[in-house]
């Protein structure tokens, strides 16, 4: 790729092609003639290497040659058909082995090209495959795009507190602004930032995601930015980072709170610059990309602390999306509760048809510290564990089902800090609440259940403000 490609915003990123030989004048000379053409090159001499290349990298184009030691270019691309079918092998092969290149085209190669070949030629061949790369890739992005946007994975809720995150997704997806989605874990922030990502102009693009919190600083800077062969042990290619592999769509960093100092300062540069360098690289690379972030972590105390940069976070937080945790939207457990049912039972081939009242009970009284990804994993269970089609409360674990686990995790949620006899009455008008669900608003019931008379009950729904019929 030329200097002038990779400093121009708006020039799109170029094919990445491996190139397969023993040969070692064949890698300079393919090198050369597809780095002028505009193409990223990564030249092996190993296929056996070449092999776990493709283990760790994108590529688009793959040239290997036919008579090789260890591995031969048939065995390339019967390894690529089974794991890689998507991309496009070219066999080069002497004059004398034609018909070995001809029963690779059999069985899957794009095209072969005898050696020496004339350089049109191969240029030719080349622009076909990369073409029909493109073009797979685009199928494979409309395909993944309609899954996550009808799939099962689609955004479930009904709720007020939800109706907002939706209205904020539509007004924040049409602009290039950095979105910052936050809230509790398990409430499905990478759920909204491909919410975004899938109904933005950019939606034919890449959605890729990064979590900050699960590599060590020096793997993730790898992963974020690339690196050069050689620049360190064990980087034995070229490889490119997901910023690069996001161009044209969207970044998603999870759990971004947790980047140390060094790599708050590179990604502040990408977003003021909107290029970067790869690891041992000293030539810029500009991408066009929308960032989208997502941390469970209250970065403004961070910020204050000196754990977070200042102007990183005001980069972040140009559109903020708060997710609200599921005890905050108790009217979406049924339907949320309803989907990952339908969902377990279809992967299942279970009979299981849906809950018991008592079941849809519990299950919106409880306090789900782990939001929807615990409900998500409650119901799975139960799914497993139910004794006939329907799941009955004795199929509920016990944390669910378990007064004194519910009390305890409820006050686990609460702060270390707090006013004391405003406390007893949220957790009051919560327990009133919850009994009311349970009985139907049957007061005399609801009455019966907390162990007070119904005209001290009433009282309790005028001072809290709850419906009770």
């Amino acid at each position: 790729m030329t200097t002038d490609q990779q400093n121009h915003p708006n020039t799109r990123m170029s094919s990445h092609i491996l190139v397969i030989d023993d040969e070692q004048n064949y890698l300079l000379l393919l090198e050369t003639l597809l780095d002028d053409e505009g193409h990223v090159v990564t030249a092996l001499q190993n296929p056996e290497l070449a092999l776990a290349y493709l283990e760790e990298s994108e590529v688009d184009v793959i040239i290997t040659d036919m008579k090789m030691p260890k591995l031969t270019g048939q065995d390339v691309l019967t390894h690529v058909q089974k794991n890689y079918p998507h991309i496009p092998v070219l066999i080069m092969t002497a004059y004398g082995s034609i018909d070995a290149a001809v029963v690779a085209m059999r069985h899957g190669a794009f095209d072969y090209i005898t050696k020496p070949f004339a350089n049109d030629e191969l240029i030719l061949s080349v622009r076909k495959a990369v073409q029909l790369s493109q073009a797979q890739r685009r199928y494979r992005l409309l395909s993944e795009n309609l899954e996550q946007r009808y799939g099962l994975h689609q955004i479930i809720g009904r709720s007020k507190a939800m109706l907002r995150v939706l209205d904020m997704v539509d007004r924040a997806a049409p602009s290039k602004s950095t979105a910052m989605i936050t809230g509790e874990s398990g409430t499905g922030k990478e759920l909204i930032a491909k919410a975004i990502h899938f109904t933005s102009p950019r939606k034919s693009g890449p959605f890729i995601t990064v979590n900050c919190m699960a590599l060590n600083p020096g793997v993730l800077e790898s992963e974020l930015f690339g690196h050069e062969k050689g620049s360190f042990t064990g980087a034995v290619a070229r490889k490119r980072g997901r910023f690069e592999l996001a161009h044209g769509g969207t970044l998603f960093l999870d759990e971004v709170g947790e980047l140390s100092q060094d790599l708050q300062v590179k990604l502040l540069r990408v977003l003021q610059e909107r290029s970067f360098e790869r690891v041992g690289g000293s030539e810029p690379i500009s991408v066009d990309i929308r960032i989208v972030v997502a941390t469970n972590k209250d970065l403004p105390t961070a910020v204050q602390s000196g754990e977070f940069r200042e102007d990183l976070y005001y980069r972040l937080n140009v559109v903020q999306i708060p997710l609200p945790p599921l005890r905050e939207r108790r009217e979406d457990i049924p339907l949320l509760a309803a989907h990952f049912l339908k969902k377990f039972t279809e992967e299942n081939a279970s009979p299981i048809k849906g809950f018991t009242s008592d079941v849809i009970d519990y299950l919106t009284a409880y306090e789900w510290p782990g939001n929807v990804r615990q409900l998500e994993n409650v119901v799975e269970r139960c799914v497993v564990m139910a004794g006939d089609d329907m799941v009955r409360v004795e199929d509920l674990p016990p944390e669910i089902k378990d007064e004194e686990a519910q009390f305890k995790s409820a006050v686990d949620l609460l702060p270390s800090r707090l006013n004391l006899a405003d406390t007893l009455e949220k957790i009051e008008a919560a327990l009133i609440r919850r009994s009311l669900v349970q009985t139907n608003f049957v007061q005399v019931k609801t009455a019966d259940m907390l162990g007070i008379s119904k005209s001290l009950l009433q009282y309790k729904l005028k001072k809290y403000k709850l419906t009770g019929n």
